[in-house]
């Protein structure tokens, strides 16, 4: 069966609706959004997924060496009220597993402090760190008889380190990404290219071609460069770099782009451009550019961290000045190492991961895939949402809106003429008018032919049917009908319908609005949030599009490179964005925006580089991120209160603020509060999956 092109008219400049049908000059939608980011200093959560490995390794490891460390604890022993064997080995399983743990256990919370005070940034791990060695040289003191036995903190030290391994471990899993955009881009490239060498055809790597070579490009093969067509004409798929799934016509002295795929003939092309000058090496640029000059927030837990940080050393230091000035040396070193031990977050430690964990489990289960947690804590702070428009709130294939057929015709027997005279192409178009003619009795065709750039002819009925865009009416000698130009004007897809030589009708046709386009725009227009449309094709079709929507603002003709400044205007004013689409050439415009969210069906490198994947195509989705990004916001605050609370309340108590009063914190009642702490985080964090995010219940909800 044979591919044609129907070379419908359409609202763009009329060369290029002779060729292309409708304006897919836009070399590739480009997703990439905060697809990677920088995480605490010092374990920095580059997603990658060897992380996740070395966490989940040493956090079962250490679990297992914190059993002997815990139950052979003197502090435990004393807290529980039992009593260890005699036995002289006894008082040094502790302290020698203790060290293994602080070593091996501690080491990439203690490498990770010594980058947060080399970035003059502390954090969580600086926290942890200070904690730890502080519990470990304490413990050792006390093991050796050197300091006060209340200041045996092995246990607290083992479940210090365990609990936040598994935090750790929750948090990488949540952020691992198994892809790369920038490695997506290059697999688009062939691994081998066929060179015109005095007439012999040579395999060479696509890195050795040289600009001025001929190349041959194979049916269904891609094309290795930028080059001109010398040869030949075929219909290329361009949907990896445009995002645009209709196959566009391309002749003898057209571009052709690297990557694009030629469907259904085989080409010459004379390389034009080579590495690095080739488009598709240029939205490789854009998409690494955008990724690395995106701003990366500093996240709440680390804010938090910082500031307890700088609670815990001041009521530290406080401490040990006052117990000293009253001439209790031995308390000033008690106090003031109890009060750096009980102010590590254990809570804190888990209350963002875990809260992250369940919102992207949550999120999985309604067809949402988080890749970046900062999308996710972004999301609720979007005011402005910009679509694409093929393939997002449109289907991204052509269907048939509309028929007039002329006197002496009805509509469904024009529509099964057409059909009839389409049933044996494989053309968008065509299987676009027998997909819409399928609850129609469509006779049998036979002779068909069809013809490249002007449309098919089969013989239906004993007539001859043809059907086609304007160089058919122009070889037939026909006219189109008065409706095209008010077809036309709406950046609609004509066709005519010719039966024995005179048109008997015409075929609107237009890339179809998804019904759930409607149900999201209006629902996003509720919660307050714009909505822009931006699209490679001409002015009429996207205005078209954005009336029927409701669309607040559009963008039309805009090229892949220029995506991403058109979403740098709008957070020029003032606006918080999310992006949506599914194509390569919105990597760049994805990467530049606060949240890149990509339709599941578009390219590999869109979902390689967006922050956030709809598995699916319903444009009502974005209303579930929303909905769950304030939901696990809500959670994450709280969770910080409850951690912090612990903190807040346990330090200045274990400092002796209430010493005057015969009140000072044992360390058995600050173990008792951090345990207590650490659950109610674990348990407030499961109600979070409770939210129904279900896209058609986020719609619902204005």
């Amino acid at each position: 069966m044979s591919q044609h092109e129907h070379t419908p008219q359409t609202a763009a400049d009329p060369g290029d609706a002779a060729q292309n049908g409708h304006d897919h000059t836009d070399p590739g939608h480009d997703h990439a959004a905060h697809a990677t980011h920088t995480g605490h200093a010092g374990h920095g959560h580059g997603a990658h997924a060897g992380h996740v490995g070395q966490f989940r390794r040493r956090f079962w490891i250490m679990l297992l060496v914190a059993v002997p460390v815990v139950a052979f604890s003197g502090g435990f022993a004393m807290l529980l009220g039992y009593s260890l064997p005699d036995a002289a080995w006894v008082i040094w399983i502790s302290p020698l597993l203790g060290t293994v743990m602080y070593v091996w256990g501690g080491a990439p919370f203690l490498t990770g402090a010594m980058q947060e005070i080399r970035s003059r940034a502390p954090g969580m791990m600086l926290l942890i760190a200070l904690a730890i060695t502080v519990a470990f040289f304490a413990s050792w003191g006390a093991s050796l008889g050197l300091l006060h036995h209340e200041l045996d903190f092995w246990w607290e030290l083992a479940l210090l380190i365990v609990i936040m391994l598994l935090g750790h471990w929750i948090e990488m899993r949540s952020l691992a990404q198994t892809t790369s955009a920038l490695d997506s881009l290059a697999a688009l490239l062939p691994d081998e290219a066929e060179r015109v060498d005095d007439d012999a055809v040579v395999t060479v790597a696509p890195s050795d071609l040289r600009v001025g070579d001929i190349v041959v490009v194979r049916p269904g093969g891609r094309v290795p460069a930028d080059g001109i067509i010398g040869r030949g004409s075929a219909s290329m798929d361009e949907s990896m770099i445009t995002g645009e799934s209709s196959p566009v016509r391309r002749e003898e002295g057209e571009r052709v782009v690297a990557g694009t795929v030629a469907t259904d003939s085989g080409l010459r092309v004379e390389v034009t451009a080579i590495g690095e000058e080739t488009a598709l090496a240029g939205i490789q640029r854009l998409v690494a550019q955008a990724q690395n000059s995106t701003s990366r927030a500093q996240r709440i837990a680390d804010r938090a961290a910082a500031l307890l940080f700088w609670f815990a050393l001041t009521a530290a230091v406080i401490t040990a000045v006052v117990w000293s000035l009253i001439g209790l040396p031995d308390q000033a070193v008690i106090r003031t190492i109890t009060v750096l031990v009980i102010a590590c977050p254990h809570a804190l430690g888990l209350a963002i991961p875990l809260v992250v964990s369940i919102a992207t489990e949550r999120a999985a289960r309604n067809g949402v895939l988080i890749k970046d947690r900062l999308a996710l804590e972004s999301m609720r702070t979007v005011d402005t949402v910009l679509f694409d428009k093929t393939g997002t709130l449109t289907k991204g294939a052509p269907a048939v809106t509309g028929i007039h057929a002329a006197e002496g015709i009805d509509d469904d027997r024009l529509l099964a003429l057409a059909a009839a005279a389409e049933a044996d192409s494989e053309h968008p178009l065509a299987r676009a008018i027998t997909d819409a003619a399928a609850h129609l009795a469509v006779p049998a065709a036979s002779h068909f032919t069809s013809s490249p750039a002007v449309g098919v002819r089969a013989t239906v009925d004993g007539h001859v049917v043809q059907v086609g865009g304007p160089l058919l009416l122009e070889q037939e000698d026909a006219h189109e009908l008065p409706i095209a130009e008010e077809w036309r004007r709406d950046g609609a897809i004509i066709v005519h319908v010719l039966v024995d030589g005179k048109v008997a009708g015409a075929l609107r046709l237009a890339d179809e609005i998804r019904e759930e386009s409607r149900e999201a725009i209006d629902a996003l227009h509720a919660r307050g949030i714009a909505v822009v449309m931006i699209t490679g094709d001409a002015e009429a079709v996207a205005s078209s599009v954005a009336t029927q929507l409701g669309i607040d603002r559009f963008f039309a003709g805009v090229r892949p490179e220029d995506k991403a400044a058109r979403v740098s205007e709008l957070q020029g004013e003032g606006r918080r964005v999310a992006m949506v689409g599914d194509g390569v050439n919105d990597a760049p415009a994805l990467a530049q925006a606060d949240v890149g969210i990509a339709i599941g069906a578009g390219t590999d490198v869109a979902i390689a580089s967006a922050g956030v994947i709809l598995a699916g195509d319903d444009p009502r989705a974005v209303l579930s991120i929303i909905e769950l990004s304030r939901a696990a916001y809500r959670k994450m605050r709280q969770n910080l209160w409850w951690a912090a609370g612990y903190n807040l309340l346990s330090v200045p108590l274990a400092a002796g603020v209430l010493a005057p009063f015969g009140f000072v914190l044992p360390m058995s009642v600050g173990a008792i509060l951090m345990s207590l702490s650490t659950i109610v985080v674990a348990l407030n964090a499961q109600l979070l999956r409770r939210v129904d995010i279900r896209p058609e219940k986020a719609a619902a909800e204005r």
